[in-house]
């Protein structure tokens, strides 16, 4: 009769159960769901990677708005503005000059207003 369930086989199988260690009950015991859980979790790590640029962008974008609205100008007339002056600086630039410095982000809202 065939041995089918070797040393090599425990092996990979131990292999895969190690890999999703952290997750509850029968999902890091059994080969089988742990399997399931493993190609279900590298999907979500690959969507996952294309909408963390989105958020991020989304939540800069929030940020220059936010920082704009007191000094008398939206986010889409700056953005507008900035392109019009040949002004190349980017979202995740201006995000942090709003918060770290907005006395410079003063300077470039006033630049691109005229004033």
């Amino acid at each position: 009769m065939r041995a089918t369930n070797g040393p090599v086989t425990r092996k990979r199988r131990n292999a895969m159960k190690k890999r999703v260690e952290g997750s509850w009950g029968t999902r890091h015991t059994s080969f089988k769901i742990a399997h399931q859980t493993f190609i279900q979790s590298n999907e979500y790590a690959y969507r996952d990677r294309k909408n963390k640029k989105r958020d991020f962008r989304k939540l800069w974008i929030a940020r220059i708005n936010a920082a704009c609205r007191p000094l008398g100008i939206t986010y889409s007339r700056l953005m507008n503005g900035l392109k019009k002056q040949n002004i190349a600086i980017n979202r995740k630039m201006l995000s942090e000059l709003a918060i770290n410095q907005p006395n410079e982000f003063e300077k470039i809202v006033k630049q691109v207003q005229g004033k």
